[in-house]
């Protein structure tokens, strides 16, 4: 399902987006207000110019104390094009909703995490016609939940934890007592939160700990995404070729993001999908999976 780290960090809000406003909370010390409820929108911020932009995860959020849209982007190294995308990714979704939108940047580096954190002003010296102060999620600030009881607690925050430190030496403190607290979550949550979890591990070493980890947490295994990510661990490494299988494979992949997003999927949509041979185009489908509010944007261009 998830095939990259970047994908893996902010796709987690999706999951579950109230973790991101206790990120907020326990994480960032923001009294960010009690939300009431969410809803993941479209993340596409093009305008009619043919130059497509989109943010990582578009989410709106409704307190009693108003409505917001939190804007999450995942970062994996310094990019000065973010620094003049980020501005206007905030004015154009103020302008499109009119409700206030609050710019999220996670990320598993310290030095990228010091970079987004700087804020970015536009207009003359000593007087700024615009600030934008991103709010920054990453491996300083996100604690180390090395305890299983402390990982029970609050499963999303202990998958946070070992995602945004996937990429350093204190990943491996964290995910034994991890495997064992996702026993308290259902079996499907579990599957995705594994898969999310090995997509941001840095190295092989630490991949293979944590699939040996979840190979004995059993019931993880019984649902049908858990099957399909063992079965892609079994293929890896393997001749490259089966062209037909792996089409199989992202054809099922894509439709099964749009079905665990509760996006209805049209009998036309699934026989499109299942009878395109086109790896290329098959990879981009999925990707669009994580976005799209409708089955039938799948295949549209920009």
């Amino acid at each position: 399902m998830v095939s990259s780290s970047h994908e893996a960090l902010h796709w987690v809000f999706q999951k579950d987006p109230a973790l991101l406003t206790r990120a907020f909370q326990s994480v960032l010390r923001v009294p960010f207000p009690e939300p009431r409820d969410f809803a993941v929108l479209n993340a596409d911020v093009t305008e009619i110019e043919p130059v497509e932009r989109r943010v990582d995860t578009l989410m709106r959020v409704d307190t009693d104390e108003g409505t917001y849209l939190l804007v999450v982007e995942a970062q994996g190294k310094r990019d000065e094009g973010k620094r003049g995308s980020w501005p206007y990714y905030l004015s154009y979704l103020y302008a499109k909703y009119g409700w206030e939108p609050v710019l999220v940047v996670i990320t598993q580096n310290s030095a990228t995490a010091r970079w987004a954190a700087q804020p970015i002003r536009r207009g003359l010296p000593g007087w700024h016609s615009m600030t934008v102060r991103p709010l920054v999620i990453g491996p300083d600030n996100v604690p180390v939940i090395a305890n299983e009881r402390e990982a029970e607690r609050d499963v999303p925050l202990a998958v946070l934890s070992a995602m945004t430190h996937g990429q350093g030496t204190k990943a491996a403190a964290i995910l034994k007592p991890l495997a064992f607290a996702l026993r308290t979550v259902d079996a499907e949550s579990a599957a995705v939160f594994g898969q999310l979890i090995e997509s941001c591990l840095g190295d092989s070493q630490a991949k293979e700990i944590w699939r040996e980890l979840m190979s004995e947490v059993r019931y993880f295994f019984n649902s049908s995404v858990a099957e399909k990510v063992r079965e892609e661990g079994r293929e890896e490494g393997r001749e490259e070729g089966r062209e037909e299988g792996r089409a199989e494979d992202r054809s099922e992949t894509t439709l099964e993001i749009l079905e665990w997003r509760n996006i209805p999927v049209s009998d036309a949509v699934r026989e499109r999908v299942l009878s395109c041979s086109d790896l290329k185009q098959l990879k981009m489908w999925s990707r669009r999976a994580f976005h799209v509010m409708r089955a039938e944007d799948l295949f549209t261009e920009g």
